[in-house]
């Protein structure tokens, strides 16, 4: 399969070149700098002249507070953008797969979101995302949206760094209990999104590990990875958080219907792990999940990245 990959130098870019390599793909990977995805010259250009049989697009602007004081760049970026990446595929009959988030559901379900569910984003980046999402399928049934959470990987920052870098400076921690969700990682997302492209699955597809947690859970999770003593993370409500964060308010969990469960088994955390059995202040009507069908274990990656 010849692959062109948007987004290449990012946290999930990065795994997705490394998956299709493996795979054995004619790999054509783009940073930023190689190509702006928001320039439709350049867009079409690159897609006509390469030919591809799928374009993954890995590249978003996903600072979500950051988006709520520029609206215009995270709709060009994350919306528009979009546009021109699903005109030149169809055009040159190459599939599209495009990358998506739980930020556009408003978390109001008091169960994991369905791909078939309303859609509500509350946040600049949400309905960002969303625009997105749409530009992809406008064209017909030769995409595929895949929506997932809570992306962690090797490369870039993620909340993992986050929680361990902290965890090295302060000998006491706070996360949101109420916000729940499925930590997702890159080496695991990765060969899902290449086996969509290959496959040409069309519409919307939820991919995450497997298992809800709280931010608190998860980040106790990643303290005790470190051989430190979990206690030091004390949960907290939303409401608490100072300064307000209302971007971050309702993040989401997801169910898919359909058939692309990522597999936990080479990052697992133990039966007794906090991730594996939320406890009472994980509300899934304040925070919903993607879930997605599989081993039902809660992923843990810290240990390869110390």
């Amino acid at each position: 399969m010849r692959v062109l990959i948007t987004g290449a130098g990012g946290q999930l870019g990065l795994d997705v070149v490394a998956a299709c390599v493996a795979a054995g793909d004619d790999v054509h990977a783009f940073d930023s700098a190689g190509l702006d995805i928001g320039s439709r010259s350049d867009v079409h250009g690159a897609i006509t002249m390469l030919r591809p049989d799928a374009v993954i697009n890995c590249a978003a602007w996903t600072a979500v507070d950051a988006c709520e004081a520029d609206p215009e760049r995270a709709l060009a970026v994350n919306g528009t953008a979009v546009r021109w990446l699903a005109e030149a595929a169809h055009r040159a009959g190459a599939h599209l797969v495009q990358v998506s988030t739980d930020y556009v559901f408003d978390g109001g379900l008091d169960r994991p979101y369905h791909e078939h569910d309303d859609t509500n984003p509350q946040s600049v980046y949400g309905r960002s995302k969303l625009a997105g999402e749409r530009e992809a399928l406008a064209l017909g049934p030769s995409a595929t949206v895949v929506r997932t959470s809570w992306v962690c990987g090797r490369n870039g920052n993620n909340m993992v760094k986050t929680v361990m870098r902290l965890a090295q400076q302060h000998p006491q921690l706070s996360f949101v209990a109420d916000q729940v969700g499925h930590p997702t990682f890159t080496q695991d997302l990765a060969p899902v999104l290449r086996r969509l492209a290959l496959d040409r699955l069309s519409g919307v597809v939820h991919a995450t590990n497997q298992r809800a947690c709280s931010w608190y859970q998860f980040a106790g999770e990643v303290v005790a990875a470190m051989g430190k003593d979990p206690s030091m993370v004390q949960p907290i409500a939303t409401a608490d958080l100072h300064p307000p964060r209302p971007a971050r308010a309702r993040p989401t969990a997801c169910s898919t219907t359909r058939c692309c469960a990522l597999p936990a088994t080479r990052r697992c955390a133990t039966s007794a792990s906090p991730c594996a059995k939320p406890s009472p202040p994980c509300s899934p009507s304040r925070a919903p999940v993607l879930l997605s069908r599989g081993s039902g274990r809660c992923a843990s990656v810290v240990g390869i990245w110390a």
